[in-house]
């Protein structure tokens, strides 16, 4: 393994500006995202017929076709133009797939470790920013768009209800493949590789580079009541890779943070665990302090692994 730490983000020349590099990526996405979403359709047409996909548009899981026509829209119309678009970008736009994917593995394997630990006590985190944003009212003149936010986000509630329907371990083992593993490589490529990248030539500050696309990573989702949890994740897995170089680390953490839910969504429905998912009460204040504190210094841990040389494993 290497001696030195990987130095993140050296910025190599290029023709086209930070704010340019951002409006083409989005378009890119947009554009892949709205093809994918058509050819998502017509191979659900093709396979189930037209009721099929309108009872899916309107979550009608009294038809038995409807699941796994929400498998064909995840796969198709979200995790192959998220992952498509980050990769012709850094290849073709700015041909830096170096710097702008960071697709080495060349990375100190004592961070898998330390990232688990970290997700693992970031749980308290989570739920106290889970239950501050569900106390945020917008102003009554902006009533219209806080019931635009509930409606979207019962609808991606619904939606994964859905497909989290597991019966059988193999279909558990299927959304852990899909939920946790795929989507995780696409969402980091395109935010933690090209977004991120983008910012920090953009800003010229790795951490408001981070912690803008953190939050445009949790907008994406269009989960609105769950956006502070999500940004705050989204801050984690920028930090790891802004430290170790690498976008594994962060696929790593994403790929930990939706298996286990899945895991635990499955283990609950088959009344293997009494803990809901859904709980978020589960923590008193004493845990949340002691996971922010522990949380932070796992952190520290993982900048002072890799930014001091003496730290780093031998080849």
């Amino acid at each position: 393994m290497i001696q030195e730490p990987i130095k993140e983000y050296t910025p190599q020349t290029n023709q086209r500006s930070a704010l340019v590099q951002f409006v083409l990526i989005s378009c890119i996405t947009v554009g892949f995202v709205l093809v994918f979403s058509i050819i998502a359709a017509g191979i659900i047409i093709l396979v189930f017929g037209m009721k099929t996909l309108t009872d899916t548009a309107a979550f009608d899981l009294q038809n038995p076709n409807v699941g796994p026509a929400l498998w064909i829209l995840q796969i198709v119309s979200t995790t192959i133009p998220l992952f498509v678009a980050p990769v012709i970008f850094a290849l073709f736009i700015v041909r830096d797939p170096r710097d702008y994917l960071k697709a080495t593995f060349k990375f100190n394997p004592l961070f898998l470790v330390l990232i688990f630990a970290i997700m693992l006590f970031s749980s308290p985190i989570m739920e106290v920013l889970s239950n501050i944003n569900e106390k945020l009212v917008l102003p009554h003149a902006l009533k219209w768009v806080e019931d635009w936010m509930r409606s979207a986000e019962q609808s991606a509630q619904k939606a994964t209800e859905a497909m989290l329907n597991m019966k059988t371990i193999w279909s558990m083992l299927w959304a852990v493949f899909v939920v946790g593993l795929l989507t995780a490589i696409a969402e980091e490529f395109l935010f933690r590789g090209v977004i991120q990248t983008i910012f920090v030539r953009w800003t010229k500050n790795k951490h408001a580079a981070i912690w803008i696309t953190a939050i445009l990573f949790s907008a994406f989702h269009m989960e609105f009541f769950t956006f502070l949890p999500r940004v705050f994740l989204g801050a984690i897995f920028g930090y790891f890779v802004a430290y170790s170089g690498s976008i594994w680390t962060s696929v790593w953490a994403h790929f930990l943070n939706n298996g286990s839910a899945v895991v635990i969504t499955y283990l609950f429905n088959h009344k293997i665990i009494k803990l809901s998912p859904d709980d978020q009460h589960v923590f008193n204040y004493g845990a949340y302090a002691f996971s922010l504190i522990i949380v932070l210094f796992l952190l520290f841990i993982y900048r002072m692994i890799a930014t001091n040389k003496k730290l780093a494993p031998n080849n």
